[in-house]
């Protein structure tokens, strides 16, 4: 059994927007890293925050 399908729209509690925001972020700079080592390839990647932080991911070959 997999997991159900979530509708794509803004969460109206901020709490919950904060979290899913984290991780998500958390997940996304994962992926960035993984594809980099993975696929020996050059990732960029550039997050701002809704307060206007940012959160940065970036990859160089060896």
């Amino acid at each position: 059994m997999g997991r159900g399908k979530i509708v794509i729209r803004r969460i109206d509690n901020s709490t919950s927007r904060q979290v899913t925001f984290s991780k998500r972020r958390n997940g996304l700079l994962k992926k960035a890293k993984e594809l980099a080592i993975l696929c020996d390839a050059e990732v960029g990647v550039m997050i701002f925050s809704s307060t206007g932080k940012l959160y940065e991911f970036s990859s160089t070959r060896s």
